[in-house]
């Protein structure tokens, strides 16, 4: 069986990608890999041991398109409406805070960010599949 062990995006600043990720979801640099034309930041989820992997191209100079393919990362919190106002705090402006209901039911309480790059990160309450 396959284990999912890092999803890979491509930044335009190191540092401020670094920042977003440590300070909106306490995500921490556990390698950090220069070459020549590149450098990859591993970022690091202690609860689970997945991590998000920063590309950085150090030649790139135009924003990267995000195409009509790319749809979102997700993360699960214990509290969305606490985490809302933590990012709200932070300048990190998210969304609302939306929910979804089926067959009269809860399914999921959420609100979206995008990180420094544009790249969308869906932070969802923990609840029924989202855990």
């Amino acid at each position: 069986m396959a284990k999912a062990i890092h999803t890979m995006i491509r930044v335009s600043d190191l540092d401020r990608s670094i920042a977003f990720y440590t300070d909106a979801f306490g995500l921490a640099v556990a390698d950090r890999y220069d070459f020549p034309d590149f450098t990859l930041v591993y970022l690091r989820d202690a609860e689970s041991g997945f991590e998000v992997e920063l590309t950085l191209n150090k030649e790139r100079t135009e924003p990267y398109s995000h195409g009509d393919g790319y749809g979102h990362l997700a993360v699960a919190v214990d509290d969305v409406a606490a985490e809302h106002a933590r990012f709200t705090s932070l300048g990190l402006s998210p969304n609302p805070i939306r929910e979804f209901h089926r067959d009269g039911a809860l399914m999921a309480r959420f609100f979206f960010v995008q990180d420094p790059d544009g790249y969308k990160i869906e932070v969802l309450q923990r609840h029924g599949r989202y855990r």
